[in-house]
């Protein structure tokens, strides 16, 4: 039996050609300026990142303040106004009251969305609150709220426009965001601030829905583990680029060595 051809597995490799060399060196370089420019972009989000944990932060646990009034409301921004601590007073319009679809650590309920008419005359949108799925009963009758003039302190919030999954049905009181000028609008609500409250716990009592005091302040912050994924593999690729050009250097003197004299 023929023994089997190795002659093409034994033959030494022999240097690439500048072509080649040229292509493996653009590529290498685009790799290597790839990772890095988004380690360098991961290090200015930790750092916006942190920043902002950290306003967030002041802000919850600061005094509360009075909202933005009309003449702000043009300039507000989510960076500059929300989660501020605010305090304010008028009389809660429950006729206009709006139910919004959520789940919660209680379960699957609604956020319940009350104007609150301010002694100027305008209007801010009231998170009053989570409330059960059976918290109306069965004849879509809510519990009264509170009547007369209330104060009522929370956290301010943007609003939220609808989502890719679940688009807010104004014909149908089907209500998934707060969406502020889509429910002020459903309501036919007038002279209404662009943004709403979330209710501190204390505006209800703690055996009575809605219950206040749900926000939920979660700021994933990954960028440190990113940062450090960019700028290793752009380590490899500066690693992989030395070995190949070494590599490259002994082949072309072992080439240089076996020319006969």
């Amino acid at each position: 039996m023929a023994s089997p051809d190795t002659s093409s597995y034994d033959a030494p490799r022999t240097p690439r050609g500048p072509v080649a060399l040229i292509l493996l060196g653009l590529f290498a370089a685009a790799l290597f300026i790839g990772f890095v420019s988004l380690g360098n972009w991961q290090v200015h989000r930790l750092a916006w990142k942190r920043a902002l944990i950290a306003r967030v932060d002041s802000r919850v646990h600061a005094p509360p303040i009075a909202p933005p009034m009309r003449d702000q409301w043009p300039g507000m921004t989510g960076d500059k106004d929300e989660y501020l601590h605010v305090r304010l007073s008028g009389v809660f319009l429950h006729d206009r009251q709006t139910l919004v679809w959520t789940a919660t650590d209680e379960g699957s309920g609604f956020w319940v969305m009350t104007p609150l008419r301010l002694a100027d005359g305008s209007v801010v949108l009231i998170n009053r609150g989570f409330a059960p799925v059976d918290w109306c009963g069965r004849d879509g009758h809510c519990a009264p709220g509170p009547t007369g003039e209330v104060t009522v302190t929370g956290l301010l919030r943007m609003s939220e426009p609808p989502t890719f999954f679940r688009h807010n049905d104004p014909a149908h009181n089907n209500w998934y965001t707060r969406d502020v000028a889509a429910i002020t609008a459903a309501r036919g609500l007038h002279d209404v601030a662009p943004y709403f409250v979330d209710a501190d716990a204390a505006l209800a009592s703690s055996n009575q829905w809605p219950e206040g005091g749900k926000t939920v302040i979660n700021f994933p912050n990954n960028h440190l583990s990113y940062l450090i994924t960019w700028y290793l593999l752009a380590l490899m690729v500066l690693g992989a680029s030395i070995y190949v050009g070494y590599d490259e250097y002994r082949l072309r003197r072992k080439a240089v060595g076996m020319k006969p004299a």
